[in-house]
């Protein structure tokens, strides 16, 4: 078939060619995208003022820190950063968005700023201001809440100050769900490194929800009892324990009490997580723990950390409300802030004769699960030397878990993208559902197409869900920016992960792929694509207004299908090699004007998609035929058919040319041939095919004469 035109094979070839060379260029990553931040400290500086002061940047993480001249020894009181060094998570059109955010020590969100995005849905469409405005959201939102999305978040809030519930939620921007998602991702990616680097936050990702105190727990044992079922941690070491850690430092024999007493107690450690009432009542008594309970305005992790022997747990240095220089916690190789609650219970039942007995707090938004081990470390100094000591130290660790009957153990969170899934369940079902039926159609076509009545009413009943829900109520518009974002995100070894945000998309992606190999270009561009759609019902519209119908001959209209593979290529030769060029030059593809933002542009772009529109009722779908990128990159795809479904007789073409006449797409040789890859299965040449009364070929039978290329004949030569 393809040597009856070589014109078109000359055109598919070379089509081929280009996208092959291009995406085998995206695959080896030689021209890799730069992803860097954009802004300097005196950047950074002109958006924190005074009291704020903005320091150098980090040299392990890409973070500034902030201080503050109302904490002048207190350290660094938040950091800020750009999310593209941490988390550049690319969006719908390949390349990450950057954001500006802040976090305060405690992991709460002080402010998140866009600072650029290359997001389709942004760029003209809905602008900025929505994305703007959705992330204005975090602001005093912490890190460690569970983040969900939805439209009208108002009315299922809980509220961004309320730090203690586990879960916030933010009010989405309608038709740029899957885009805002994104946004989430990168905001939180980031702002989760800094704070796992320089606050101590654990990594929630790789061990689960933490662990939850149940309350229902009543039980109170003794102290021995408390040690003996784990409810206390307890390290003892003896002075010849201790000894061996020195050997071979400078520390060694300078214990002269060590030395002449081995076996004596050097330190007797004990600790006791008091957050779960039993322990804590069991503990402490119900005086003390409610006490305790009361002044912990930070729902902080409580520990009740208390030392028996020579070396207590705090040194002489020590001052309350601060941290022990001897003690420090560990969770899954993260340190965790300990600081001394100011409060030092008295008369512990069943205790030894304690030293130091003090409650000490872990905040709550570091990340740590109670539920889990963690390792309480003691650092022991030695110093040899009176006028300047050589100070040597040695560390020892205390193992501790509380009972698991003390906890209840949250399932496992979804991710982002499952979450996006879920909310969409119902879309998903009717797009299936929809799919399911235009397989079977497809399959048999001939009980739907037979009867042309029937025919026109499914056809454009079909494209009417496909303009008005697949289109503009579900935003299920695949565009040439979902390919060229492909290039972008594989280039940038990102992956194709921001596919999965957008469920529908990528539904309508999988069908379309798995079209390609049973059917051909056409399912798409012929039933699932909402512009392609419009431009059929402009079209009928125009027939209707009986405008004069402009005509292409075939010879030409096949060279000027070249022009599709032309845009193909210019697109992804600059979503290569000019990005910020490539974005512009996707506005050649009026999908995001007329269907993503139903015509709610700036006019230039209206102007655009209107005038397309209206050369489509003087040509029939003159865009798809003879402009679209996105076709251009089907029927590439569908030269992977494997089954010549549309059935031809001998007569088709030769001489019978009722099919081709009545082809609106000139998809019919004149051989009668179908070419794949111009047909956009309306199926109305296989209704033709089986229908006696439009079908010259069954007329003639049905009267007794066959046709021939040389004319009718009998179909009984000699009657």
């Amino acid at each position: 078939m393809e040597s009856s035109f070589p014109v078109a094979r000359h055109w598919l070839s070379q089509a081929a060619l280009f996208f092959r060379c291009f995406a085998a260029l995206c695959l080896v990553g030689i021209f890799p995208l730069a992803q860097a931040g954009d802004l300097s400290k005196a950047d950074i500086e002109r958006r924190f003022l005074p009291p704020l002061h903005v320091q150098e940047k980090l040299s392990q993480i890409p973070a500034w820190p902030l201080t503050s001249e109302l904490e002048p020894e207190g350290g660094p009181v938040g950091y800020v950063f750009e999310s593209i060094d941490l988390a550049p998570i690319p969006g719908f059109e390949g390349t990450p968005m950057n954001f500006l955010v802040a976090i305060d020590r405690k992991g709460n969100f002080m402010n998140v700023e866009l600072l650029r995005q290359h997001e389709p849905v942004f760029l003209g469409g809905l602008g900025e201001a929505p994305l703007r405005e959705f992330v204005t959201q975090y602001a005093n939102r912490n890190i460690k809440q569970q983040f969900m999305i939805a439209l009208n978040a108002a009315r299922n809030h809980t509220g961004p100050a309320d730090l203690r519930s586990d879960q916030t939620t933010l009010d989405g921007v309608a038709k740029a769900t899957a885009s805002v998602r994104i946004v989430n991702q990168s905001v939180l990616g980031a702002a989760l490194e800094v704070a796992r680097a320089k606050l101590g936050f654990a990594d929630r990702s790789k061990r689960g929800p933490a662990a939850q105190v149940r309350s229902d727990v009543t039980e109170t044992p003794g102290f021995a009892e408390m040690l003996k079922n784990g409810m206390v941690g307890h390290l003892r070491l003896s002075n010849a324990e201790v000894e061996k850690l020195f050997v071979g430092t400078d520390g060694a024999g300078v214990d002269e009490e060590g030395l002449t007493q081995p076996d004596a107690v050097f330190t007797d450690i004990y600790i006791a997580y008091l957050n779960t009432p039993s322990i804590g009542r069991a503990l402490l008594g119900e005086t003390q723990y409610q006490a305790a309970m009361d002044r912990n305005f930070e729902n902080r992790h409580l520990w009740w950390i208390a030392s028996v022997g020579r070396y207590p747990i705090v040194d002489d240095n020590f001052v309350p409300g601060g941290q022990s220089s001897r003690l420090s916690m560990i969770q899954d190789g993260l340190f965790l802030e300990l600081r001394d609650q100011g409060f030092e219970p008295k008369d512990i039942a069943g205790a030894p004769d304690l030293n130091t007995s003090r409650i000490f707090g872990v905040y709550a938004e570091a990340g740590l699960d109670p539920g889990r081990p963690l390792d309480l470390t003691l650092t022991i100094t030695r110093a040899k030397g009176m006028i300047l000591p050589t100070l040597t130290h040695q560390k020892v660790s205390l193992k501790y878990a509380p009972p698991g009957r003390l906890f209840t153990y949250p399932p496992e969170p979804l991710p982002e993208w499952l979450l996006a899934w879920q909310q969409r369940w119902l879309d998903l079902c009717v797009l299936a559902t929809a799919l399911l039926v235009l397989s079977l159609s497809l399959a048999r076509p001939r009980w739907i197409s037979v009867s042309a009545r029937r025919l026109r009413i499914f056809r454009l009943g079909f494209l009417a869900f496909t303009l008005i829900y697949v289109g503009w109520i579900i935003q299920g518009q695949l565009s040439i920016v979902q390919v060229t974002g492909a290039i972008k995100s594989l280039k940038s070894g990102q992956g194709l992960s921001s596919f999965l945000y957008d469920p529908i998309s990528l539904l309508l992606i999988a069908f379309t792929l798995l079209s390609f190999f049973i059917w051909g270009r056409g399912t798409f561009c012929g039933w699932l694509c909402p512009f392609g759609a419009l431009q059929e019902f402009i079209g009928l519209l125009g027939r209707r207004l009986h405008l004069p119908r402009l005509h292409i001959p075939l010879s030409l209209a096949k060279r000027l299908e070249g022009g599709r593979y032309i845009a193909l290529a210019i697109l992804v030769g600059a979503a290569l090699f000019l990005p910020q060029q490539g974005e512009s030059l996707n506005e050649l593809e009026p999908f995001k004007t007329a269907i993503t933002v139903g015509f709610d542009r700036s006019w230039p772009f209206v102007a655009y998609a209107v005038g397309l529109l209206g050369l489509g009722a003087f040509y029939y779908k003159f865009f798809c035929r003879f402009i679209c990128p996105l076709g251009a990159v089907m029927s590439l795809g569908g030269r992977l058919r494997r089954f010549d479904w549309l059935t031809r007789r001998n007569e088709c073409g030769k001489p019978c040319q009722s099919c081709k006449a009545k082809c609106a797409y000139d998809a019919i040789e004149p051989t009668g041939e179908i070419r794949y890859d111009a047909c956009f299965q309306c199926l109305d040449c296989v209704g033709i095919y089986h229908d006696a009364k439009r079908c010259p070929v069954l007329l003639y039978e049905k009267k007794g004469l066959i046709l021939t290329p040389k004319g009718v004949m009998n179909a009984k030569p000699g009657d």
